[in-house]
């Protein structure tokens, strides 16, 4: 048992009493969660700082305000319905079209108006929230992802996370909702999760239940080499992340959109470790180097520049 604790370290493995020590606790003031734990703050605070989110519709803060749900819906075909303080996934809605008076979900259900409220009345009372808190729920755009994941992904909005400590973006993977997963981006239900090289953002080997994985178990496809659209986007999005919270340690949740390009979808002050395994490459060595220079990066360039120097697992070719 000593020799894997000694193994796992020269690996640079982090794991989550050390993450939640050294990382999460020495670098996310307590007074900060609520930024990143409230989506309806962290929408706000995005939005101010010009990082483009998907679109809020409305917000059910109350029982009473569930009546008007139906005019509220009408103006539009297709949404998201979330908690304010929920995680992993829990309680998201999506509805991606009408059939006469019901709703259709993404994978072709049909629900009620009545069935719609009661969904809405479960996240006000903390079915889905942080610590079973009273919650709100918000209405928002449905983010139609980018073609380059059609074959690729079940149902679901694949979504890219991307690590970063001290503004400088130290690792990511791409999501990728399946069949088991529900078409959720969720690894604890089933996606996947496939490790990009930070300095190309190139795809690499994923893993599914901590089985690693080369395709697609529902369509067959390679999840390997794929050129992530507007990289260099995605990348600045997550590096300007420690400004816009406050927090040193955070995973930066982003979705690309066909029309609108990369939205930021949400952040969390405790990233899960899985990333580590889809990148076949700890974290500790990573975030050690980046201790030694952040003194050094005064910039979101400077430290962009850092993360593709030192973290690149795809080598360009000779010239």
């Amino acid at each position: 048992m000593f020799g894997l604790g000694r193994r796992l370290a020269d690996l640079g493995i982090m794991g989550i009493n050390r993450r939640n020590a050294e990382y999460t606790l020495a670098h996310n003031p307590r007074r900060y969660y609520p930024l990143v734990d409230d989506k309806l703050q962290t929408k706000e605070l995005a939005a101010a700082a010009g990082i483009p989110v998907p679109e809020l519709y409305g917000v059910v803060r109350s029982e009473y305000q569930v009546r008007h749900l139906p005019v509220w819906l009408k103006e539009h075909e297709d949404f998201v319905i979330k908690p304010a303080h929920g995680s992993g996934g829990e309680g998201i809605l999506v509805i991606a079209g009408r059939a006469r008076a019901n709703y259709r979900t993404v994978s072709g259900l049909l629900m009620t108006q009545e069935e719609i409220d009661h969904h809405v009345f479960n996240i006000l009372g903390g079915l889905y929230s942080l610590g079973g808190q009273t919650d709100a729920a918000l209405i928002e755009y449905r983010v139609r992802f980018d073609p380059v994941f059609d074959h690729i992904c079940y149902q679901g909005v694949p979504d890219v996370r991307i690590i970063v400590f001290l503004g400088v973006p130290v690792m990511a993977m791409l999501r990728l909702p399946t069949r088991v997963s529900g078409g959720k981006a969720n690894l604890h239900q089933g996606a996947i999760g496939v490790g990009i090289d930070l300095a190309s953002g190139i795809t690499l080997k994923g893993v599914s239940r901590l089985e690693l994985v080369a395709e697609h178990p529902d369509t067959g496809h390679s999840i390997e080499g794929l050129v992530i659209p507007h990289w260099e986007t995605l990348l600045d999005t997550a590096a300007r992340c420690q400004e816009l919270t406050g927090m040193g340690y955070l995973g930066v949740d982003l979705v690309l959109d066909q029309d609108l390009g990369p939205l930021l979808l949400e952040l969390n002050a405790r990233p899960g470790l899985a990333i580590q395994i889809a990148n076949a490459a700890g974290l500790m060595h990573r975030v050690k180097l980046v201790e030694a220079h952040f003194q050094e990066l005064p910039s979101v360039e400077a430290r962009i520049a850092f993360a593709r120097r030192h973290f690149a697992v795809i080598q360009p070719p000779a010239s």
